[in-house]
Order: C-alpha cells, then structure tokens, then sequence
C-alpha cells in the first residue's frame, strides 16, 4: 500500500498493474492526491480473488476519502472521493479490513 501526490489517476492504475505483474501473488492498493481530489486503486492477483474482490477493498478506501462507490472488476478497482488528504487514512482501513479477514 503506498499513497502519492501529483499522479493522475490513470496512472495508478497503471501503476498497480506493473506491481501486481511483479509480485506474483498478493493485494495492491495505490492512493493518490491529484487536482484536489483523492483516488484509490486496488489490485488482486488471480490467485486470490476468489477470497478477495478488489471492488470490496476499494470501497472501503472510497469511504475514508468521503466517497461514494467505487467499482470494477474482482482483481482490478477504482475509486474516489473529495478529500485528498486522507489518502493514508483510506489505505490503513484497507489494510485493516484484510487483517481482519486474515484473522478469521
């Protein structure tokens, strides 16, 4: 997970693609501070979508940037919302979402 300032959100995705294509086997979750506005993009490997949705992730994130929705498909998602500074704030709920997952 890794919030950045000044990319479009085109290139998050992009980004996100390049990483998950690197890792093998994981989640992916870019935030990103572009003209004032937050955006998330989250990505999941094809080995785990059947236990994650990229939809559901990105969602969580939408909401901590104050918005609504967020969609896609399982493994690749997109969202946004009004508030670029809580672009960190979007990632750690994803990421205590997914610990909370993992803990069941």
């Amino acid at each position: 997970a890794r919030a950045l300032t000044d990319v479009p959100p085109r290139e998050l995705k992009s980004l996100v693609d390049d990483i998950k294509d690197s890792i093998g086997s994981g989640i992916v979750a870019v935030a990103g501070a572009f003209d004032g506005k937050g955006s998330i993009v989250v990505g999941v490997t094809s080995d785990l979508i059947k236990r994650f949705s990229a939809v559901d992730l990105v969602r969580i994130g939408v909401a901590e940037l104050g918005g609504k929705g967020g969609g896609g498909r399982p493994d690749m998602a997109q969202g946004g919302g009004p508030d670029p500074s809580k672009t960190e704030a979007a990632l750690a709920a994803i990421e205590a979402a997914l610990k909370n997952e993992l803990a069941v």
